[in-house]
């Protein structure tokens, strides 16, 4: 994520958090909070959670701040804290829904209520028919597929910062970008232009 010109990078917030500034936490919020919501919302359906999410990603974020390394980006460390915590929400949801069938009817379907202006910006039917078709079919793939999508068509991360962010190889995020997309195209062929 881009900085003003004349404010300070993420990495020197972070070594300034480091030292104890925790001023620097308000301006890495304030820098952040907003992709960490999309990105969260994005991964777990659900804007409570994505908030819930995201505050916790600073909580965290705050606790091992001095573990970040001086000259890192800080976006996959953020990524990949927030990726944990939301993994861990699916787990939790999907216990809890073998807990408490009643819970489990009355959840929602993945992106059934997303915000129009945030998430679609559409102006037509057929462009929010096609963009909560797109959100329904990224919202089916497996986790792992799912999160290295999002991390790379929404937040613009390159292989190298998803295999940071989630703890593998560059190697191994290519293959998940590519069975994501196998995976999606027949689902999205009707609005697929060829």
């Amino acid at each position: 994520m881009e900085h003003e010109p004349g404010e300070p990078s993420d990495e020197v917030l972070m070594a300034e958090l480091a030292r104890g500034d925790e001023n620097a936490l308000g301006t890495l919020m304030t820098r952040w909070e907003l992709p960490l919501k999309r990105y969260l919302e994005r991964l777990l359906a659900n804007a409570a959670d994505a908030e819930d999410l995201a505050q916790e990603t600073f909580v965290r974020l705050y606790k091992v701040r001095r573990d970040f390394k001086h000259g890192a980006r800080l976006s996959p460390w953020l990524y990949s804290i927030a990726s944990n915590l939301a993994k861990n929400r699916l787990r939790w949801r999907s216990v809890r829904r073998l807990v408490s069938l009643e819970s489990a009817e009355s959840k929602s379907p993945a992106f059934q209520h997303p915000d129009p202006d945030a998430t679609t910006g559409a102006d037509t039917a057929m462009e929010k028919e096609k963009a909560d078709a797109v959100r329904a079919a990224v919202a089916s793939l497996p986790l792992e597929l799912r999160t290295a999508l999002v991390l790379a068509e929404y937040e613009g991360l390159s292989h190298g910062e998803i295999a940071a962010a989630l703890g593998c190889t560059a190697k191994a995020i290519e293959g998940r970008l590519h069975r994501a997309r196998t995976t999606l195209r027949p689902m999205l062929r009707s609005w697929i232009k060829s």
